[in-house]
């Protein structure tokens, strides 16, 4: 691979080849070996996570500290005295039995554009900080985004302190079982973050199919996540005929069977997914008295979101008939978000100047950048994902595509900390 001149001494085999180290070693911080990435928040494998990333961070000179929720922030210091950071970062837990990209791409690469810093010896105005976030995917305690959503004040204190994984342990307890403080300060001063830059795995086929290495994501999509519970009646699989019954799973069944109608009739990329169920007692020959599952929609347009959560509930009133309690919460809402224009130029005047073809993007994924959007100036790069394939084993990004990012994110990174 050549290497592009740029004016700062960069050798994106060298970085390319310490970012495949990184991503293969945090991918063995797994629960579920040889069967994908499963990281949850507060586990054992976030602990030996952070304690690598963290490692990394002293390794590339950075000041290392974590929040009440266990955030980690690695800092270069700026010149200026007490002037707002420029954040790059990521997040570094996974969905269940996921892949070794989603989340770490964006870690690893603000580890090395910290390092690049470091290496050519840059001193920053403004100060640089790489940043690891926490429950992005919401596979632990549901909701998702809770590390960038705390941050910046949109999760309140009691709220936090009152969410439970699936068997009843709660936010606070799991933080203490890996040695962590949960009464840190979580929220931080919007006054102290300059700029927020993100890289990201697309997790879809676009950016391959059209063989361009760098997409600029110029918006992403509102989304929401509901809880649907439905009650009905336990009995014996056996003994209790078919029209005496109010089965909570045929309920919750019939529901879901109608989604993708819902989403098609609102078309214009309106998708809606239920991707997670609990079933009670869950027994072979028990009718199931409650289910509890998920529904995930996301839009484009608020209108299509709000539209989807409406016929949901339609849905629910009409099921209701059938012998069955229903409640829908819902545990997520986030707009539409369009990214910082300046960023957004800035970004595509650095894939250009160096070399690499980029085209705009909106991203159909929800990430921590569409929390921070509202909170400071914020940007965001994709690169390909094989085969359009993420949350899963399968999930793959090259690293020289990763190199290539960081080396964007670098020269952005430069100009935003007006660094020397």
């Amino acid at each position: 691979m050549s290497e592009v001149q740029t004016g700062k001494n960069v050798n994106l085999e060298k970085v390319q080849g310490r970012i495949e180290n990184h991503i293969d070693t945090l991918s063995t911080y797994t629960a579920t070996p040889g069967k994908g990435t499963t990281r949850l928040t507060y586990s054992q494998e976030d602990l030996l996570a952070r304690q690598y990333i963290k490692g990394k961070m002293k390794e590339a000179g950075l000041a290392v500290r974590e929040d009440g929720l266990g955030n980690i922030f690695g800092k270069l210091e700026g010149s200026l005295k007490d002037a707002p950071s420029v954040l790059i970062g990521s997040h570094f837990d996974s969905v269940p039995n996921g892949g070794s990209y989603d989340g770490p791409a964006g870690v690893v690469a603000g580890l090395e554009v910290a390092a690049l810093f470091t290496e050519n010896g840059l001193t920053p105005k403004y100060p640089l900080e790489v940043i690891a976030l926490i429950e992005e995917e919401g596979s632990r305690f549901g909701g998702g985004l809770m590390g960038s959503r705390g941050m910046v004040g949109l999760l309140a204190e009691e709220d936090f302190k009152s969410l439970k994984d699936n068997d009843g342990i709660t936010t606070v307890e799991a933080m203490k079982k890996i040695g962590l403080d949960p009464s840190l300060p979580k929220t931080r001063d919007q006054q102290s973050v300059k700029a927020y830059l993100e890289l990201h795995i697309e997790q879809g086929p676009i950016l391959e199919e059209k063989n361009i290495p760098i997409g600029v994501v110029e918006a992403i999509v509102g989304l929401t996540q509901l809880e649907v519970t439905v009650k009905g009646q336990a009995g014996h699989a056996g003994t209790t005929p078919m029209d005496r019954r109010s089965d909570a799973l045929v309920a919750a069944a019939g529901m879901i069977a109608q989604f993708p109608e819902l989403a098609a009739a609102e078309g214009e990329g309106t998708v809606v997914t239920t991707g997670q169920m609990q079933v009670y007692p869950n027994g072979a020959n028990v009718i199931p008295d409650q289910t509890v599952f998920s529904v995930d929609i996301r839009s484009g347009k608020e209108e299509h979101v709000q539209n989807v959560i409406q016929k949901v509930k339609e849905l629910a009133g009409i099921y209701r008939d059938s012998g069955v309690e229903i409640t829908v919460e819902q545990l997520l809402y986030i707009q539409p978000k369009e990214m910082n224009k300046e960023i957004v130029s800035l970004l595509k005047k650095k894939s250009s100047e160096l070399g690499f073809t980029s085209c705009p993007m909106n991203s159909g994924a929800g990430h921590d950048a569409m929390v921070f959007a509202d909170y400071t100036s914020t940007g965001m790069l994709f690169i390909p994902s094989k085969n359009g394939l993420s949350h899963c084993p399968e999930e793959w990004s090259d690293s020289r595509h990763i190199a290539e990012a960081v080396q964007i994110l670098f020269e952005a990174a430069i100009e935003l900390t007006e660094a020397e």
